[in-house]
Order: structure tokens, then C-alpha cells, then sequence
């Protein structure tokens, strides 16, 4: 039940983030959060903050370069 109501919760966060893509929003506060949600219970949701994360730190250090 409790993996029920996470992926419920963390799908509706993370498909209103995807929305505010094109509608007026924080989108890029919003995604990671629902993505945080379903991390906590689906291996996939934190394989892709991982890679989030590893690409995030490649544009820092390309920054930084500057």
C-alpha cells in the first residue's frame, strides 16, 4: 500500500513539474522533488538523479573552466 501511494504522490508531482514545462511554473524545482518522491521507493527514480546529478556536475566543471 505504502508503494502505491508513493509512486501515486510522486507521479502527480513529477507530471505537474513536466506541465509547467510549457505552463508558467518552477519546473526545475518541481521534477526534481517528484523524482526525489519516487526515489525513495523505485531504483529507476534514483538512477535518474544520479544521472542528473553527473551530468549537472560536467556543466559546473565546464563552468568553472571558463
Amino acid at each position: 500500500m505504502r508503494k502505491i501511494i508513493i509512486a501515486l504522490v510522486g507521479s502527480t508531482v513529477l507530471l505537474l513539474g513536466v506541465a509547467l514545462i510549457v505552463l508558467p511554473g518552477p519546473a526545475l524545482i518541481v521534477i526534481p522533488i517528484g523524482l526525489g518522491i519516487l526515489a525513495t521507493e523505485f531504483l529507476w527514480a534514483r538512477r535518474l538523479i544520479e544521472r542528473g546529478r553527473a551530468a549537472w556536475r560536467k556543466v559546473r566543471g565546464k563552468d568553472s573552466a571558463k
